[in-house]
């Protein structure tokens, strides 16, 4: 059984506890036909204002913007083999200015708030101006931290993004 909390502060430390071990997520999006589709991607996290706000680093596929472009809604999942496990469902919008461009490139080379990022001059060699290079800002509604040893379980929502 789920335990909901009232305050994302909460659950902030788990959350950032799990990314921190298992770093890559799957991300989910659904088609026009509300057919999911799932790839693995890495996420930064950081909280503002007591909310966590994500941002992802990616190439403006086809899929991701039709996708996003008929339904912004996505889930990120976590897992690992422990069973330790976040589901950040949320909502996924295209950063097109180049002062939240170049943040989102400034806290992945930082390793983020959460310690998880890298390099992403070895994706895009222009720099946060590379036209390859583009920010999909995350505002999640509902977050699950499921912790597997006991399969304990705590949800925090955002009534106002829902």
């Amino acid at each position: 059984m789920a335990d909901k909390v009232e305050s994302f502060s909460e659950i902030e430390d788990k959350f950032f506890s799990y990314i921190q071990d298992i770093v890559y997520c799957t991300m989910i999006t659904v088609d026009k036909k509300a057919r999911p589709r799932a790839r693995v991607l890495l996420p930064i996290w950081e909280v503002v204002d007591g909310k966590p706000i994500g941002w992802l680093a990616a190439y403006k596929t086809p899929v991701k913007v039709a996708h996003l472009a008929n339904n912004p809604h996505t889930t990120y999942s976590y897992w690992n083999p422990r069973q330790n496990a976040v589901f950040i469902d949320s909502v996924s919008t295209w950063a097109e200015d180049p002062e939240t461009r170049r943040y989102a490139w400034d806290l992945y080379r930082k390793g983020s708030p959460a310690g998880v990022g890298y390099n992403p001059l070895n994706f895009w060699r222009g720099g946060p101006d590379d036209p390859k290079y583009h920010v999909l800002r995350i505002d999640p509604w509902r977050v699950q931290v499921l912790r597997g040893s006991d399969l304990s379980s705590r949800i925090w929502t955002d009534e106002s993004r829902r």
